[in-house]
């Protein structure tokens, strides 16, 4: 495993695919419906295909999963997991918090996140077992150690409308037991976030396994913890994701297990 190699072309690909986002931020595109709320720019897809052209030239025996035009992409013993703009509905708004993540999964298992914020001109990185940085920093969860003084992120499913499965009534519980709630609209930089103590806790449901792949690495590596609604292990490719600085995590499984999501069965 060259993880140094896999590294430099990751933050290559990212930083390289963060200034196209910035140039084009508040230009004339192109935008999409993938749904009644799901939206897709020619942005995204031009992002996406400058990072996985990259990667494949660099790495043609690896697999790519990225979000627009690689969904479908299967999985190898080394798989870059991809999402060229988290943030979609924020950007094609003008709203200026979206990110650029790629997360690289080796046998199973996310050895290596990255996650660009072009606005701000932040990268995070974390390798497994190597802690978590920002612009070379390292990360620390916070010490925020009770819910009621804490500020936490979620986000909402874009069946929304549709689906009772909606977090709302997570949502009301959380709005109620907490300091204060974001929902920002990027979940890969709501995750960054906690890593890096700017948020006690995070929590949503149906996210793809491009909008965690690198987040989950960057809590876990500066200390926080990551699990499923009920506390359980969880992985990139599951349905809900609880993430926190550790100390708060019984409160968030608590809250969420109150209320189940409306149609799962607990």
């Amino acid at each position: 495993m060259n993880i140094d190699t896999y590294e430099a072309e990751g933050v290559r690909a990212a930083t390289r695919a963060g200034g196209y986002l910035l140039e084009r931020f508040r230009t004339d595109f192109a935008v999409l419906h993938k749904g009644a709320i799901d939206l897709v720019t020619e942005v995204d897809v031009a992002s996406e295909e400058m990072i996985t052209a990259g990667i494949a030239a660099a790495f043609p025996d690896h697999s790519i999963l990225a979000e627009e035009k690689h969904a479908g992409g299967v999985r190898g013993r080394c798989t870059w997991i991809i999402d060229p703009l988290d943030g979609t509905t924020n950007y094609a708004h003008g709203f200026p918090f979206f990110s650029v993540s790629i997360g690289l999964e080796i046998d199973g298992r996310v050895e290596l996140g990255i996650v660009f914020d072009p606005v701000r001109k932040e990268l995070f990185k974390a390798r497994r077992g190597e802690g978590a940085f920002c612009n070379g920093e390292p990360l620390r969860v916070s010490d925020t150690g009770d819910v009621g003084a804490g500020l936490l992120a979620t986000g909402f499913p874009y069946d929304i409308r549709t689906s009772r499965e909606n977090n709302l009534d997570h949502f009301r519980a959380f709005a109620l037991a907490a300091q204060g709630l974001r929902r920002t609209g990027s979940a890969a930089l709501d995750l960054c976030y906690v890593a890096a103590g700017r948020l006690d806790g995070f929590w949503e449901s149906k996210l793809n396994p491009w909008d965690c792949a690198a987040g989950f690495l960057m809590v876990t590596e500066s200390g926080g913890r990551v699990t499923g609604y009920e506390g359980q292990p969880v992985t990139i490719y599951d349905a809900e994701v609880a993430a926190s600085n550790g100390r708060i995590h019984e409160q968030m499984i608590a809250l969420l297990g109150d209320l189940p999501c409306a149609g799962i069965p607990r």
